[in-house]
């Protein structure tokens, strides 16, 4: 599961236009009142006259010409020109920014076939510091940053990542969407300029100690119930067989009571496997709201590292042996579905979750959360997150963004966005006209050795 997700558009919406929807409302209503009413209702009088006449007029051309509609639809589509936009990062065997690469310096290539580039815009934060043009074009620099927030329990290393975000990355002009376990916010236009940066850091860091309080308690929980009873069960068969010599066939803990212990063990296996399930359908619908949302978009998905307590496998099979001569269920049926259990595979369509997000021309950042593991005899506690991993780095990857892991949440942020906030954009015509709704991909070449090329992966012709 991805309970970040089901947060984001799903359960609670974002509506970017809610407000400029009201206001625009508000408007009309303000101009249709008081002493403007009338002049109001012959201004709505006359354009209805005006559209009627237009509309007949129409009804009548394509009675008398019924196929200049279909030749002018067909200029229409045989005319339009569309240039596809592709964020690039270049950067040196060092791994510093390079930024002074020209236009000469690049090739792009759609399927194999070199493209020609019509211009190639130098981007640092939310400004064009260089520009080179065969053809005008009006990039949109804006920048709206999406902060996930996937974890189970607030660290103070996470608040200092946020301390250091808000204070030194954030400019008034950009928009800021925060994903907590619990709820999604969205930071007011107004707030940066009109208070301290402090005192927003210090509210978003509260509301996301409560939010990963409460909405990670039923996970939290799950998983602390999980490891009593692993414990439980390791110790019960290990005073087994302490107890037990070879003549001994008295066993404390009689069948019943084991298969109860097995049985409880297993629903709550089952139970942070539903939590933790990633929706394919909800990623794909959280990649085209991204493609809706204009600007340059940065995806910060931070994701705490998970450990699930695993009875060993030399515990079970001790198990069944202890309790192979007991009338009553054979435990092996049991310890078979566990074992099954245990086993993760990748449970989304990594190749179609890749496309959808490098479609949505959005940088997702991967930032791996590591923390320590817990010690408990004869319990394994294993990393369950290779399902998940797996997808957020071919994300990362297909989008043109950053991964990484680390114990130090504040050096993630700082490694990721020294790679997003330089970077080119290159404009170009594809020379195959679009329509077909096929993925094509993009392939960006630099005329320069020893250098790392990072770019989206491609976009769905439609």
């Amino acid at each position: 599961m991805l309970r970040i997700l089901k947060k984001l558009i799903f359960s609670q919406p974002i509506n970017f236009k809610l407000k400029g929807g009201k206001r625009t409302i508000a408007v009309f209503e303000a101009i249709g009142r008081g002493k403007n009413k009338q002049r109001m209702m012959k201004m709505i009088t006359f354009w209805r006259k005006s559209c009627l006449r237009l509309l007949w007029g129409g009804v009548i051309i394509l009675l008398i010409s019924p196929g200049l509609f279909s030749r002018q639809q067909t200029l229409v589509e045989t005319s339009l020109v569309v240039n596809v936009e592709v964020p690039v990062r270049v950067f040196d065997s060092q791994g510093h920014f390079v930024d002074n690469l020209t236009i000469d310096d690049f090739e792009v290539y759609e399927d194999g076939v070199c493209q020609k580039i019509d211009a190639v815009y130098l981007i640092k934060k939310n400004l064009i510091r260089r520009k080179e043009e065969k053809k005008k074009l009006k990039p949109e620099t804006k920048r709206t940053f999406f902060l996930i927030f996937e974890i189970s329990e607030y660290t103070p290393r996470i608040g200092r990542a946020i301390d250091e975000f808000i204070e030194r990355v954030l400019l008034s002009e950009d928009q800021l969407i925060v994903v907590t376990p619990q709820k999604t916010y969205r930071l007011k236009e107004i707030s940066v300029k009109v208070k301290k940066r402090k005192e927003i850091a210090n509210e978003l860091k509260a509301r996301l100690r409560r939010d990963a309080n409460m909405g990670a308690a039923d996970y939290r929980s799950a998983l602390r119930d999980l490891q009593n009873l692993a414990a439980k069960i390791t110790s019960a068969l290990a005073t087994d067989n302490q107890q037990a010599g070879p003549a001994d066939s008295n066993i404390p803990l009689n069948l019943g009571d084991m298969e109860v212990l097995i049985n409880q063990y297993m629903s709550y296996l089952q139970k942070l496997e539903v939590l933790r399930r990633v929706d394919e359908l909800r990623l794909m619908d959280f990649a085209r709201y991204l493609k809706t949302v204009e600007g340059q978009k940065y995806v910060f998905l931070l994701y705490q590292r998970e450990f699930i307590p695993q009875i060993e496998e030399k515990v079970w099979i001790q198990a069944a042996s202890l309790y192979q001569n007991e009338e009553g269920i054979d435990l092996r049926h049991f310890i078979a579905d566990i074992m099954e259990l245990y086993k993760r595979d990748v449970s989304v369509d990594v190749e179609k979750i890749k496309r959808a997000f490098a479609d949505a021309s959005t940088s997702i950042h991967f930032l791996y959360l590591t923390e320590p593991k817990k010690h408990i005899p004869g319990v394994t506690f294993v990393e369950r997150t290779g399902d998940i991993f797996a997808p957020f780095v071919e994300m990362a990857r297909a989008s043109g963004g950053f991964y990484d892991s680390s114990y130090n949440p504040q050096f993630l942020f700082r490694k990721a966005l020294q790679a997003a906030e330089n970077y080119y954009l290159l404009y170009y015509t594809p020379k195959t006209p679009i329509g077909e709704g096929k993925f094509r991909h993009i392939k960006v070449k630099v005329k320069r050795t020893g250098v790392r090329i990072i770019h989206r992966l491609g976009y769905y012709a439609y």
